[in-house]
């Protein structure tokens, strides 16, 4: 990270040595500069005469200030140094508008005026109508086709600068400090910069302290420990916005116009590497939460890969924060960034399948679909996931082979995650015979609800049985309940508990379970159990006479009665323990 923010330092002090011409760009947002002039003074476009004029007037040099003015030649030697010390002034505290929309071209730009006249901003002094600073297209006396600032509006810049106020800390401060300048600027405003530093410090730290406290109000209220991650991302906040608070400070002082555009430009930089080193940090730590997250879970593959993760997308980070850097200092990016998109299609061609598959493992990894050691469904295989690589996800089946499935087909595959359950459906479904009586059926009914209400490891709010359906050969029941449990193995045995509970419950009846097949009877039939027939019938004409026909369900009161009735494992079972 100290790489990342040594190299755009490096560049921010490369670029304040940038020659006028860079200047131009940074004033104008980065847009392509004519290379090559015909006029020596660079008032070939808009810009070029607006900067010539600022940096000729800011060395104090006010005759060659002048020729950036449209005056004859008569009044240029007798006012035009006047008149260009009082622009100079006005362009410092009192222009209004963007800079960064000044033409480089050489005929202008159509959204500023026509071809002969271009609108750059205005001047505002007091409140009062703001007047438009103009610049015309005129020919020089070699006849080629310069621009200069308008007749027109330097005729109403007396009468703008007889109004325009003095900065009144100036008439409190030492002569010293107002007419002494450096750099183009007044000494006191450069004293005021430096003070403003400690003072933009302690904002910028009292806004991080500020920030501490939801956190550290959480942690306390969720009684969770404080990893310190919070003082590893104070540094690049407490840059950022001691930047950002310096720059409002500054914006008090009415720094001139060049002064002004570098500063701008200076703290731009200072806040994109302080937005960027907070991202860094804060991708740094959430990284090593993941992968130690990963490595707590036994995934140590995935830790590597998002290590690896790390690494390119904090080198990401970097490359933007550079391309941000080089933006704010007025770089024109537009080669750059079409050469990286030219590049990025041919790798993207070349490498189709490999990123589909990279994004492939990104998307399963981060979606947490399935995890090594999941055993899962995959379209018409199974089997139990035992790697998730950086190019395919390795699955055992049941056949004891390995199964590679590419991550760019894992990501558009319906899986089924088994291991995902919370308990499991018991839905059979099966055919008693015929001949069998509804009050057989309603007694078979309510013993095998009673059988389910009783059993330990039935969820009893959701369980039915149901006489579903008139079948050719028989009367079909359908039973939908779930298992208390997410284990196979334990599932399986609960379920042979219950079957063989059916059976039972079906023979207590009476009845005996169809066959899907016709019955020929070549000998007497001794039909049903008249003794167990007459028993059932008996029962169920109990319960009505009771008023407790089961149906269409038990009562509340009698499902909370039966819920965990039922011994289970049984009793006489080995894995019952002989307990009754």
């Amino acid at each position: 990270m100290k790489k990342y923010l040594l190299s755009l330092l490096v560049v921010a002090f490369l670029a304040c040595l940038l020659p006028a011409q860079s200047l131009t760009n940074a004033l104008v947002g980065g847009q392509p500069a004519q290379t090559t002039t015909s006029d020596p003074l660079g008032r070939d476009t808009p810009s070029g005469t607006v900067l010539g004029f600022l940096q000729a007037a800011q060395a104090g040099n006010y005759k060659a200030a002048a020729d950036y003015l449209q005056l004859s030649a008569v009044r240029r030697q007798s006012q035009g140094q006047d008149l260009a010390s009082k622009l100079k002034l006005l362009m410092d505290r009192a222009f209004v508008g963007s800079v960064r929309r000044i033409s480089t071209r050489p005929d202008g730009s159509p959204d500023s005026g026509d071809f002969t006249a271009q609108t750059i901003g205005s001047f505002s002094v007091d409140g009062e109508a703001e007047v438009p600073v103009v610049l015309v297209h005129a020919s020089d006396p070699n006849g080629s086709k310069i621009w200069l600032f308008s007749s027109d509006t330097l005729a109403k810049v007396p009468d703008l600068y007889d109004n325009l106020r003095v900065h009144q800390i100036e008439t409190r401060l030492p002569n010293i400090l107002v007419g002494k300048t450096f750099l183009g600027m007044p000494l006191w405003q450069w004293l005021a910069l430096l003070i403003f530093v400690p003072l933009a410090a302690a904002s910028g730290w009292a806004i991080v302290l500020i920030l501490a406290v939801p956190r550290r109000l959480w942690l306390r209220y969720t009684h969770k420990p404080n990893l310190h991650s919070y003082g590893r991302v104070s540094a690049p906040l407490l840059l950022f916005f001691g930047a950002f608070a310096h720059r409002i400070m500054a914006g008090f002082l009415g720094l001139p116009f060049l002064s002004r555009v570098y500063y701008y430009r200076t703290t731009g930089v200072v806040l994109a590497i302080g937005f960027f080193w907070f991202v860094l940090r804060v991708t740094g730590i959430t990284m090593q939460r993941l992968r130690n997250h990963a490595i707590g879970a036994g995934h140590t593959g995935t830790s590597t890969l998002m290590l690896l993760g790390e690494r390119l997308l904090k080198a990401i980070i970097a490359g933007i924060a550079l391309l941000a850097v080089l933006g704010t200092l007025g770089f024109n990016l537009t080669t750059v960034l079409a050469g990286l998109g030219i590049g990025g299609l041919a790798i993207a061609f070349a490498a189709q399948k490999t990123l589909e598959n990279l994004f492939g493992g990104v998307s399963v990894l981060a979606d947490e679909v399935i995890r090594v050691g999941d055993f899962c469904r995959f379209g018409d295989r199974v089997g139990t996931v035992e790697d998730i690589s950086l190019r395919s996800t390795r699955v055992r089946t049941l056949d004891r082979t390995i199964l590679s499935i590419p991550n760019g087909t894992l990501a558009t595959m319906n899986v089924e995650n088994f291991a995902r359950r919370d308990k499991i459906l018991f839905n059979p479904t099966f055919g008693v015979r015929c001949e069998t009586t509804p009050d057989q059926m309603r007694f078979l009914l309510a013993e095998l609800r009673r059988m389910l209400y009783q059993h330990p490891k039935i969820e009893h709010e959701s369980t039915r049985i149901r006489f579903a359906a008139l079948a050719d050969s028989s009367l079909n029941l359908e039973i939908f309940s779930y298992v208390l449990t997410a284990d196979s193995d334990e599932f399986t045995a609960i379920r042979e508990d219950l079957l063989l509970r059916i059976i039972e419950i079906v023979s207590l009846s009476g009845s005996s379970f169809a066959f899907p097949s016709r019955t020929v009877y070549m000998a007497h039939d001794p039909g049903l159990d008249k003794d167990r027939a007459a028993s059932a019938e008996q029962q169920v004409a109990q319960w009505r006479d009771q008023n407790q026909l089961p149906f269409p369900d038990f009562s509340p009161a009698d499902r909370s009665a039966f819920r965990g009735s039922i011994v289970y494992p049984p009793p006489e079972s080995a894995a019952g323990g002989g307990k009754r």
